[in-house]
């Protein structure tokens, strides 16, 4: 076959020295005729979503088996009825393990950190930060061509209350004592894609800090952000850079 696995056949006689047909030739010495072959190199696998329409010739949303730097990935394709489908990457572990949070209570003296800085409802604080908002994902969107997670895409994302958060981004307005309540998390265990070591997050706003922890793996991230305003969100500002 020219691509996939196939066979390949011989012709194997026993023959006498003037060539003629032989029965005397014993049976364990008979080599193989034939075995099988992997000529997976030569296929045509698709690359990305529009490849799968023309190769496969489905307008059909769901998951497909993609040829990303080499390896087989296995990724959703959305929007396949249309000429320019997008990739999305779906998360083994959804909503528990992969969101993002924009803390909303606000203490009443910003100065200071109570509780050594762990989160209560009894705090003496209001709730009333405008950008509060709690988004879980389901499906995170990757762009193929620069391997990023393009955070900013909430297609597949549930926002339980407040505005919707961006992926891998956090903060609040909770206090300007290195203090920070906003949460995310990410967890890419299971989908055959990790972080980059380049992968980085910078702070933005006033009093803004960052508590952000990296397994040695690249497949999880577990971050505090926050100030008096503040959040974090990923340096590069496009996305998230992922490896296979």
């Amino acid at each position: 076959v020219s691509c996939g696995v196939g066979v390949t056949h011989r012709s194997v006689q026993c023959l006498t020295n003037e060539d003629q047909p032989s029965h005397l030739c014993s049976a364990d010495l008979k080599p193989e005729e034939r075995k099988t072959c992997h000529n997976i190199y030569h296929c045509e696998l698709p690359q990305n979503c529009k490849e799968v329409k023309r190769l496969e010739g489905t307008n059909k949303d769901g998951e497909y088996f993609l040829l990303i730097k080499g390896k087989l990935l296995k990724i959703f394709c959305a929007g396949m009825q249309s000429d320019h489908p997008k990739e999305y990457v779906t998360l083994v572990h959804t909503d528990s393990e992969n969101f993002s949070e924009v803390y909303g209570h606000r203490l009443h003296n910003p100065t200071e950190c109570p509780y050594n800085g762990s989160r209560r409802d009894d705090c003496q604080c209001r709730k009333d930060y405008t950008a509060a908002g709690f988004s879980s994902f389901q499906k995170i969107r990757i762009d193929l061509t620069t391997m990023q997670i393009i955070t900013t895409d909430l297609q597949f994302a549930r926002t339980s209350e407040g505005h919707p958060v961006p992926f891998a981004t956090a903060g609040d307005c909770y206090s300007a004592a290195k203090c920070p309540q906003g949460r995310f998390s990410i967890n890419l265990y299971g989908t055959g894609l990790s972080l980059t070591e380049s992968a980085r997050w910078i702070s933005q706003g006033n009093y803004a800090v960052s508590d952000i922890k990296k397994s040695p793996d690249g497949t999880r991230v577990i971050g505090k952000c926050g100030g008096y305003c503040g959040k974090c969100t990923p340096s590069s500002g496009t996305g998230l850079e992922v490896q296979i």
